[in-house]
Parts: C-alpha cells; structure tokens; sequence
C-alpha cells in the first residue's frame, strides 16, 4: 500500500482543544478525635494513655475491652506504611460485612469518613479527624474511608486490624469523579 504525502496528517495541520472544568476543591479540617463526632463512624482508645477502671497486678495496669468486635473467621494484623502527600483525598472503600481498626503506631494519623450510603459515595459528607499516636480507632462496616495519612512525619506506620483477607474479599473502592476531590487540612 501506498500512502501519498498529501494523504498524512501532521500534528503541528491539526489543533485539539480538549475543555477542562476547573473545580474549587472543597476543604475538609480535620478536628481532634472525640467520642460525640466520631460516633457516627465507630469507636477509639488511646493504647498509650488509657481510661477508665484498670485490673492491676503488681507490675501492672490491664485495661480490657476497650475495643471490642465480632469477627467471623481468623482475624490478621498487618502493618502499613503511608508516604506524607497533598491530602488530596480522590477515593474512598468500604466493606460490607466487617468493622476496620486501624492503630497510628509512629505519628498522629489524619483520617477521613463519610456515613454508610449504600455503595453511593458520599464525599460531600466527609469529615476527618486527627488521630494521635498510640491511639486505635474502629471504624464501623460500610463505612467510608481509606487509609490512614501520616499528619507530621515522611512516613506513617500503622497497623490495619480487618479480618482475613478482606482486602480481597470485601472491600469496594470508588474513585471520585474531580469535582469531588476533597483536600484534608488541618
């Protein structure tokens, strides 16, 4: 087959404009963790400074129950590690049939949720809070969320409590389309 010169296209012959919408992002101001706001999302305790009555021995203070969850099957424990970013936050998971802990293990920890909704993201109802070190929060199934964002440090490790598995299993993740791009600050 032959191809004529006038028959091929240049780049530079033709122009394409592609439009863009441009988008003010909504801001979304993490506040201190505290029982009455989070309490829509699920539960929380300081591991490091706990409260309440403890059982003690002669060497030490032992605080059960703090946290507590059915589980069907083995529960795992598995660490994550988390790069400091912009706070852009483009997505959110959730998962149907279990509840999430999640421990700030080396910084305070930013996260963000938003309400059940039935497998419809809701970011426009997103809040975030600032989750100090040492503390695990519980956030409830189906439940809107992602992972843990380090607050000071380059790096964030974190310990993700779920059933076995689940991030195979049970675990819906939804991009948000850009005008529902929200930034964490605080």
């Amino acid at each position: 087959m032959r191809v004529e010169q006038a028959d091929l296209l240049s780049i530079s012959d033709t122009i394409i404009l592609k439009q863009r919408r441009t988008y003010s992002m909504r801001e979304v101001k993490a506040v201190k963790i505290n029982a009455a706001d989070f309490a829509p999302y699920g539960t929380f305790c300081s591991m490091t400074e706990p409260e309440g009555y403890p059982l003690e021995g002669e060497i030490h203070k032992f605080y059960p129950d703090r946290i507590v969850g059915t589980c069907v099957g083995t529960m795992a424990f598995s660490p994550i590690e988390v790069r400091k970013d912009e706070r852009i936050v483009k997505m959110a998971e959730y998962h149907t049939t279990t509840w999430e802990g999640i421990v700030a293990l080396d910084d305070d920890m930013l996260i963000h949720v938003a309400p059940a909704s039935g497998g419809t993201p809701v970011p426009e109802l997103a809040k975030a809070f600032l989750v100090p070190k040492g503390c695990m929060v519980k956030i409830n199934a189906a439940i809107w969320h992602l992972c843990p964002l380090p607050a000071n440090n380059e790096v964030l490790h974190a310990m993700i409590v779920l059933p076995e598995c689940t991030y195979a299993n049970d675990c819906t993740v939804v991009e948000f389309e850009e005008k529902d791009w929200f930034k964490i600050i605080l």
